[in-house]
């Protein structure tokens, strides 16, 4: 019996372990799991940890509710003007929100960004293509796909799969055909000579544009300047006159002073003058002078004495008379000279 149940044992044990291997799994973190049972979806959906299920019955599918970038690669492109184009990668940037998880999966499988995301990048891009040139697509429209591509994008799947939002389009540049290439690249070289040369030029006008302030702003100094030293030449020259002007006021108002001093000192004499003047002084005067100066010569041969003036004290004293006579007695024996010789007496 217990080599019966030996076999048995290890047989239920080994069917658990296979069983609990296949009915347990871990779900993610960032991504929900969907449940299928005999191919057909089931409803609701599981959070990330572990959960189980029906082995060999039931599957799942995780399916990513955080950002993910799906890439396409290698998106053929015909131009309007017949050049066939390719795009080495697409990149689109998108985001399933949770809730529309299992609505999305029930519509369009849990691949579903390759017929949401995929087969529509191709759609939209050589509808761009064939509707522009291949200058536009390559050169000058080439900036304007990223966001042309995610409008378009995001407008699709607003009506389609609503939750499924496009947060970025990255396209790289295209392959072109290798001849056009080439001529691109003369194109671009020649462009980049011209722009040197323009920057060239700017530079130039910059640095005379420069020079041109730089002489205009020493201009402006120097007359500042001049015009500073010109204003302080006038105040000098105007201190110098204010300093004039008071010289010759003082100068002027000594010289008044001093004829105005003179004035009033003959002014004074001459007021003293006539109090002093008198004619009997001036007459005692006259007679002292004539005494101090007087001449008197004596002699027998001379009967009289003559009083003789100087002319300039006659003259003043009466101009008609430049002498006078005076007779007097003979003098006596004892004050006779000798014959021959005169006296004079002062």
């Amino acid at each position: 019996m217990m080599s019966v149940l030996g076999p048995a044992f290890v047989l239920l044990v080994g069917v658990t372990a296979v069983v609990v291997n296949f009915s347990l799994h871990k779900i993610d973190e960032g991504n929900v799991a969907v449940y299928y049972r005999g191919g057909a979806l089931l409803e609701g959906m599981y959070a990330p940890g572990y959960h189980f299920m029906v082995p060999f019955l039931t599957s799942y599918r995780t399916v990513q509710v955080t950002l993910q970038t799906d890439e396409v690669t290698n998106v053929p492109c015909g131009t309007s003007g017949g050049v066939m184009i390719y795009f080495d990668r697409v990149e689109v940037v998108n985001i399933l929100e949770s809730s529309q998880v299992h609505i999305v999966v029930k519509k369009y499988t849990a691949d579903y960004d390759r017929t949401l995301i995929f087969n529509k990048v191709h759609h939209e891009l050589n509808q761009f293509c064939s509707s522009h040139t291949l200058q536009e697509v390559y050169i000058e429209l080439f900036d304007r796909i990223d966001e042309n591509l995610k409008s378009s994008l995001q407008v699709d799947l607003d009506k389609m799969a609503p939750g499924l939002h496009v947060q970025a389009v990255r396209v790289t540049k295209p392959k072109i055909p290798e001849s056009i290439r080439k001529n691109y690249e003369l194109m671009e070289a020649e462009k980049t000579k011209l722009l040197i040369s323009v920057q060239k030029q700017k530079v130039v006008e910059k640095e005379a544009e420069t020079e041109r302030k730089r002489a205009v702003i020493e201009a402006q100094k120097k007359a500042e300047v001049a015009s500073i030293e010109y204003e302080q030449r006038i105040m000098e020259r105007e201190s110098m006159k204010t300093m004039s002007s008071i010289e010759d006021q003082a100068h002027l108002a000594k010289i008044i002073a001093s004829a105005d001093a003179e004035f009033y000192a003959a002014q004074k004499e001459a007021d003293a003058n006539k109090l002093k003047l008198t004619p009997g002084y001036l007459e005692m005067k006259r007679y002292d002078a004539i005494s101090k100066m007087a001449k008197v010569y004596y002699g027998p041969s001379i009967p009289n004495f003559m009083l003789e003036l100087p002319q300039s004290l006659s003259a003043a004293a009466n101009p008609d008379i430049t002498s006078r006579s005076i007779t007097e007695a003979p003098p006596s024996p004892s004050s006779e000279t000798p014959p021959g010789h005169d006296a004079q007496n002062k």
